[in-house]
């Protein structure tokens, strides 16, 4: 694809032709922070920094810095007593002010040619795995509550990955162009949506945050984000590198303001052109009907796009390796506090593998430390803040109260000093118990023994008991019950893992998303993402245009 840049002077334009391609991408390699690894010393560094300081965080719009006085605190969800900082809170305002910004900014930014938008974009992937890697990670580790590990591989290095692979992605995306027939030539635009991108964000990724409003960036549209509260300490680093690699102003807003309020504002106007969103199953259900309901008002219809709740199992078939089943619930449920969208948070058991794996699941659980991810060596640390603690402590109570189920492990938990909950297990003999088809977003994991004759009953246990469709693993040496259950959970998960924990999707490897109640399956991390962000222009163009509007049909037949 010709790929013009135009520099244009007082009294000629210089036209520079080329046909160009980004460095291919790769994963960003994750570092082991052992005692005594360089890396381990300047983050240690970088956490004691950020401590001794106060930081007060502005909205940016228009790439300045905006305060409103309105101050709310910033705090360690493992420490009260840590004050990380302030941030100024919004109204809607600041949201207002911040689509008109993003719609100043939009002609031109659309104009600019798809090199030199990549070219910013890897340049914050490189000041991310380079000179800001870990003041990302210092800052998710404080105010997300991540150990060292969880935060090197979601800060920095999917962060990384997620902006390096787009851009191959984009240039994939403008390449793919339709035949062409004799005497013509058929090209294929892909043009940025008429208007701006509402990105709201989770808590619980930063690179998660990044991307919802990277991806419809890199693509040429302008975005207005909204990043979640408990986020907004490492959202103002991301601020920072974008800043640093040269974003230009106004392309993307960050707004702080009550989320339906941004949404009303945002959702209202004529120009807004799609929404980027990872959260609840029901407020993106909210936003999807609000968006029905101003239908008569918008210029376009807009892209949706969420990633929502999930109910994530593991099931392990009677041929199963038991260590390979315990290994993958301690990691899939526990890594970060169970806080991941993907986390496994039910599991179905066969009866003849349940002795072992239980006494493997206890022993890993016996070896978790639990504090403060300053201190490498706990696994688990706080869940995120007061309201998730205070969800998470009522179903453990309901099931320390109820004869029916069992808590065989954890199922104590403390906020004195921060929102601590022990990683906890249940064991129900009802596969519809409550824990076993609510979403708990924490380190909350029940679990189902079947009958180890009953694998084919127990697949339609799996399919009916959950209104999400996320993430989802089968465990199994039978390559047939493989193949059965992946035929039969066909619609459970949009990641489906095979002998493997069903979280820890690597862009670039397994592009992330879920259908049913979890979401739209736009696959972040693919190209199918960045397609959502487009809109393509045929341009049909005609060498030898017709000058006889007859055709050989209307000819007289010949005597």
């Amino acid at each position: 694809m010709n790929i013009q840049l135009l520099y244009r002077q007082k009294y000629k334009t210089i036209i520079m032709i080329s046909i160009s391609r980004p460095p291919k991408a790769l994963n960003e390699p994750v570092k082991s922070y052992a005692p005594g690894t360089e890396e381990r010393k300047l983050l240690q560094r970088t956490l004691d920094e950020l401590k001794s300081k106060h930081t007060d965080i502005p909205m940016i719009i228009g790439g300045q810095a905006v305060m409103t006085g309105n101050r709310k605190e910033i705090r360690a969800p493992h420490d009260h007593r840590q004050l990380l900082g302030t941030y100024h809170e919004g109204d809607k305002t600041h949201v207002r002010k911040a689509i008109e910004n993003a719609l100043e900014a939009r002609e031109r930014w659309a104009s600019t040619s798809w090199e030199q938008r990549a070219s910013i974009f890897m340049k914050a992937a490189s000041l991310i795995s380079g000179p800001f890697r870990y003041k990302i990670n210092a800052a998710t580790m404080l105010a997300q509550s991540k150990n060292v590990l969880q935060a090197e591989i979601d800060a920095a290095c999917e962060s990384v990955d997620f902006l390096n692979f787009n851009a191959e992605y984009m240039a994939n995306i403008y390449s793919e162009q339709p035949q062409s027939l004799n005497k013509t030539w058929n090209r294929l635009e892909q043009r940025p949506l008429e208007g701006f991108i509402f990105a709201v964000s989770p808590f619980n990724f930063t690179s998660i945050a990044m991307n919802l409003a990277a991806a419809p960036a890199i693509m040429g549209n302008v975005v207005v984000w909204k990043p979640s509260p408990s986020q907004i300490y490492s959202a103002k680093v991301l601020m920072e590198i974008y800043q640093a690699a040269g974003l230009p102003d106004g392309v993307i807003n960050m707004v702080f303001a009550d989320g339906a309020e941004a949404a009303d504002e945002a959702l209202a106007h004529p120009l807004f052109a799609g929404i980027h969103f990872t959260g609840s199953t029901d407020v993106f259900k909210s936003m999807w009907t609000r968006v029905g309901q101003n239908m008569n008002i918008y210029k376009s219809f807009p892209r949706l796009v969420g990633e929502t709740g999930g109910k994530d199992y593991i099931f392990a078939h009677p041929s199963a390796r038991a260590v390979e089943v315990a290994t993958a619930i301690s990691r899939g449920a526990f890594e970060y506090q169970g806080q991941k969208c993907s986390a496994a948070s039910r599991a179905y058991i066969p009866s003849n593998l349940w002795p072992e794996i239980k006494c493997h699941l206890l022993d890993d659980l016996k070896q978790f430390s639990m504090g403060s991810p300053e201190d490498f060596s706990n696994f688990i640390n706080a869940v995120i803040h007061e309201g998730a603690y205070d969800k998470l402590i009522r179903f453990i109570d309901q099931a320390h109260n109820d004869p029916e189920v069992e808590i065989i492990a954890g199922g104590r938990y403390s906020k004195d000093h921060g929102y601590f909950i022990e990683p906890t297990i249940i064991l129900t003999k009802d596969p519809k118990y409550t824990t076993m088809h609510t979403e708990l977003f924490g380190p909350v994991m029940t679990i189902y023994v079947y009958n180890s004759e009953d694998f084919e009953q127990t697949i339609d246990l799996v399919d009916q008991t959950s209104p999400y469709g996320l993430t989802g693993a089968i465990f199994a040496t039978d390559r047939y019950a493989i193949e059965l259950a992946s035929k039969k959970l066909i619609n459970t998960a949009g990641n489906f893992y095979i002998n493997d924990k069903p979280t820890g999707a690597l862009v670039g490897n397994q592009p992330f998303g879920g259908s049913r109640g979890s979401g739209t399956n736009d696959k972040a991390g693919s190209m199918l993402n960045l397609l959502r962000w487009v809109s393509p222009r045929t341009i049909k163009e005609c060498f030898l245009p017709p000058v006889d509007h007859s055709y050989p049909f209307l000819a007289e037949e010949q005597s």
